[in-house]
């Protein structure tokens, strides 16, 4: 079992990239839109967290097959994005994750494991 799903966080703008950082994210959601009407992953949800004094402070869940996603996190563009990202987000990063019914399934295994 593997991941269904890609978590690309960050914490905040680099102070004088907001710009860059708000152009970003309108071509980010477009790109992604882009993939999902191409049937290239299954959905995604921009989220803004309320100020928490956390370093996350905003991400993109991404949702598909495990082959959708281990294809769209090894694309050139993907690629792309990420480094855009790293010139004016601070934190920013990304992180195969499991949802919906492989949560399950993971947490199965995860009980077996544990020693007895």
């Amino acid at each position: 079992m593997t991941s269904n799903a890609i978590v690309f966080g960050w914490d905040r703008s680099l102070p004088g990239r907001e710009q860059l950082s708000g152009k970003h994210f309108q071509d980010f959601v477009a790109y992604l839109q882009a993939q999902k009407a191409a049937g290239k992953i299954e959905s995604f949800d921009p989220v803004l967290l309320e100020p928490h004094g956390g370093s996350v402070n905003g991400f993109f869940l991404i949702r598909g097959t495990s082959q959708q996603i281990a294809a769209i996190a090894e694309s050139p563009e993907w690629i792309q994005h990420q480094i855009r990202a790293q010139l004016h987000l601070d934190g920013s990063g990304s992180w195969r994750a499991v949802v919906g019914p492989a949560v399950g399934e993971r947490m199965k295994m995860w009980m077996e494991a544990i020693p007895k």
